[in-house]
């Protein structure tokens, strides 16, 4: 048998509002789903030029999909909540170890715990906590520079890696509105002026350390969805980013990576600049010159810089798409953000700091990346619905970005082609949620709303899952959130 939930649980500090769905409000436009966001995104996101907006056809008011919850809707209770999960947590497809949390967003009542303060493998649901942390850390505005400095001799450009995972060497690009090295060579060349690039040096020393994470698996670095985690890379590190972007959703992102993306961006700026195929070396940027000099730039002079999309769109991406390369890059603008080394140790140490400062259970989470391909991560239940609870309370608006990729079952994301058979479709549309899997793990974690039009905040996760077909595994997960969905659970 099964060990019984504890009883009905403390209640959690942290209380959520009806804002949740307001702040972060799903719409259909012409069959594609958009994210309206009101209040100070629009600022987050930097302005458009006039040109850039001019160009664009007037879009149509689109029609709404889910609406905001009912702060004065009934409140399930522990017993009703109790009765509806119970027969699902033990489904032997979950396997041995199912740690659950349950929670009402508007009272910030537990409702649900078994094992909810145990740490456990939370594979991807850990980008919840990176892109929290991240956006307390850096703002939802901040973009990632990646610059081109003047080297030690006449015509030499060292290419100085920010963290920018996502920049594109040109237009076809694999995400759209990266910031792009052939604008960099534009710039480059014209700082220069009359003096001909004559070699590309690539600094990527802002993230030293190892490469790969601790604890991944033996072919995470190969198998399409990790990469070598470098300070430059274009294209998270894709060699054929034009390719993935057209294959991804048969793929599921997986794509051939780079071995060494920092010095596979090096060369292809060097052939922007017109020195063609040449080997690229690495080393340190000069440091900046005092004042600004007359004639040739100075060693260490800027001759360029292009920036990242805005922190937002970033978590978005690493959201929606579980994009594990963004999602180590962002773990670092953590770690950069609070002056830790920009490594697999700094950023876990650093994001554990955040955490603790949002005032959330520090000692309920322990990552060794950003990204959950680690088996070393542990994150509670409870925690995650916390953190959940925190981004969509009002207190820290900044937060609530965290909503916008937050994928809908169904409908977008990795929930994209769940909660569609009989036993899981009341969770459709309904459910939003982050989920996780690894070999013998599986976990979600979000927002659902009950029959009775009550937000809860729900995680489920396992690591001991039975070996198998993982859909099986993941629709007895998908039948929980869909229990809550079909409940009032009083």
């Amino acid at each position: 048998m099964p060990p019984q939930p504890t009883p009905p649980p403390r209640r959690r500090s942290r209380l959520l509002p009806v804002a949740v769905l307001a702040t972060v409000l799903l719409l259909v436009l012409a069959g594609v789903a958009v994210v309206v966001r009101p209040g100070p995104v629009a600022g987050w996101l930097g302005e458009e030029t006039t040109a850039t907006a001019a160009a664009r056809p007037p879009e149509p008011d689109p029609s709404p999909v889910l609406a905001g919850p009912d702060a004065n809707a009934p409140e399930p209770t522990p017993d009703g909540v109790r009765t509806a999960l119970d027969p699902l947590i033990g489904a032997t497809e979950l396997g041995s170890r199912v740690n659950v949390s349950v929670a009402d967003v508007t009272t910030g009542q537990s409702l649900y715990a078994r094992g909810g303060d145990d740490g456990t493998v939370p594979a991807s649901v850990t980008k919840l906590a990176t892109g929290v942390t991240v956006l307390a850390a850096r703002g939802p505005g901040y973009r990632i520079p990646t610059r081109a400095v003047a080297g030690a001799n006449p015509g030499e450009v060292v290419l100085v890696g920010g963290g920018d995972p996502t920049l594109a060497v040109d237009k076809n690009g694999f995400y759209p509105g990266a910031a792009r090295l052939d604008e960099l060579a534009r710039q480059v060349k014209q700082a220069l002026g009359g003096t001909a690039p004559t070699k590309v040096v690539v600094d990527s020393t802002l993230f030293p350390g190892t490469v790969h994470g601790p604890g991944w698996d033996a072919d995470i670095p190969t198998g399409g969805y990790g990469a070598s985690i470098t300070a430059l890379m274009t294209d998270g590190a894709r060699r054929d980013p034009e390719s993935a972007r057209k294959t991804f959703d048969d793929t599921h992102g997986a794509a051939e990576r780079y071995a060494e993306p920092d010095l596979a961006a090096g060369r292809a700026f060097a052939r922007l600049l017109g020195l063609g195929d040449v080997e690229v070396g690495k080393g340190p940027a000069p440091a900046a010159p005092a004042a600004a000099a007359t004639g040739a730039p100075a060693p260490g002079a800027e001759l360029g810089k292009v920036q990242s999309l805005p922190m937002v769109r970033l978590v978005d991406i690493m959201i929606s798409d579980s994009d594990n390369v963004i999602a180590e890059a962002l773990a670092r603008q953590v770690a950069l953000a609070r002056n830790k080394p920009a490594s697999f140790v700094g950023g876990a140490a650093a994001m554990d700091e955040v955490i603790g400062e949002l005032g959330l259970p520090a000692n309920e989470i322990t990552l060794s990346d950003g990204s959950g391909l680690s088996r070393s991560n542990r994150i509670s239940p409870s925690l995650l619905t916390d953190l959940i609870a925190l981004a969509g309370n009002g207190s820290h608006p900044e937060l609530a970005a965290i909503f916008g990729g937050l994928p809908v079952a169904a409908w977008s994301g990795t929930l994209g082609d769940r909660y569609q058979v009989a036993a899981t479709r009341a969770g459709a549309g309904v459910v939003r949620a982050k989920t996780g899997t690894l070999t013998g793990v599986h976990a979600i974690a979000g927002l659902v709303t009950t029959a009775d039009n009550r937000l809860l905040t729900f995680a489920v996760l396992t690591d001991r899952a039975p070996a198998g077909d993982p859909d099986v595994t993941r629709r007895a997960l998908d039948r929980i959130a869909g229990a809550l969905a079909t409940c009032g659970c009083r």
